[in-house]
């Protein structure tokens, strides 16, 4: 199952991603925000995070203005490994070589089809298990 979550910015890029996910049979959690009202993105980071360390669920979406904010706070918690995205190298990059389990999005730097191949490039690339990157990994989580 995958995690979604966003501030009032993010919320017309979280609709086009989950209208992606139920066009696609994507199984997910909508952690909020659920309208444009003013909100604090730390909220829904923390949801969002909290989720894929329970394992609840696998991967998450974290989605603020710029994605910076959003990323700095799911960053905090010890086993996430959030990275925020704008293009498409940077995510199949970060799942191949980090094993990113979030993925940060920007509603106000990129638009909604860059954001959806994104999405899809970072849901369907895996961790290429090279110890070279295990190693890193376990570096960063130390």
């Amino acid at each position: 199952m995958i995690a979604i979550g966003c501030d009032h910015a993010g919320f017309d890029l979280k609709k086009s991603i989950t209208h992606y996910f139920a066009q696609n049979n994507i199984i997910y959690k909508d952690f909020g925000t659920y309208s444009h009202d003013s909100c604090d993105y730390p909220v829904f980071a923390k949801r969002v995070a909290r989720s894929i360390l329970s394992s609840e669920c696998e991967k998450g979406i974290l989605i603020c203005a710029t994605g910076i904010g959003i990323s700095i706070c799911a960053n905090k918690f010890k086993g996430i490994r959030a990275a925020l995205c704008s293009d498409t190298f940077s995510a199949h990059a970060t799942r191949e070589h980090n094993d990113a389990n979030i993925l940060a999005l920007g509603a106000r730097v990129i638009g909604s089809g860059l954001a959806l191949d994104i999405v899809k490039i970072f849901l369907e690339t895996p961790f290429s298990n090279e110890s070279k990157h295990i190693a890193r990994i376990n570096q960063i989580e130390n």
